[in-house]
């Protein structure tokens, strides 16, 4: 996992959401690591995992990561969860929760269910408090950079960013009925 905190740190630092993952081949050897790569290429689908996968998959010559496990900083998205089961990754390690839109845990179980050809096994909080305070500061750095003088595309990203990223649960919030 602190290799993939290294490579949310790398993603932040060029403007990307922090999230880091790490591919490592059935031996335990690093096979390939990435972070969010959105903002860097402007490719939608450049998240961490999707990195890492296509990294990985090109360093060992086929599509198959069979024996693999994948650390990652956030619980999977919807399309990195289908990636993820697409691959056939045997294990994932993922750090902080996402409760917005987490594909592992919080708001759907895509790795694990039953109706799928290909299942991992799952281990979840892996150092999520630290994960989870690379996020927190990521998007408080970006909300005391003066929001209002970013163009409104920005700020529509950044938003949905946040949203997609916020760790916490709306339930632990009393602001959040409001």
């Amino acid at each position: 996992m602190r290799l993939a905190l290294a490579e949310a740190d790398r993603a932040g630092q060029h403007g990307d959401v922090p999230i880091g993952a790490v591919l490592l081949g059935p031996d335990g050897a690093v096979l390939a690591a990435g972070g969010n790569e959105r903002e860097l290429t402007g490719d939608p689908t450049a998240h961490a995992e999707v990195v890492a996968l296509r990294r990985a998959a090109a360093a060992v010559g086929e599509w198959r990561l069979t024996g693999c496990t994948l650390v990652v900083t956030l619980e999977p998205c919807t399309m990195c969860a289908g990636a993820i089961v697409a691959s056939r990754v045997e294990r994932l390690v993922f750090g902080a929760f996402d409760e917005k839109a987490g594909a592992v845990a919080s708001l759907w179980d895509v790795v694990r269910d039953p109706r799928l050809n290909h299942r991992p096994q799952v281990v979840s909080g892996v150092l999520a408090d630290e994960c989870a305070a690379r996020l927190d500061a990521f998007f408080a750095g970006r909300r005391s950079v003066g929001f209002d003088d970013l163009d409104e595309g920005t700020q529509v990203g950044l938003r949905a960013a946040e949203q997609r990223c916020d760790h916490r649960s709306d339930r632990d919030n009393p602001e959040a009925d409001q």
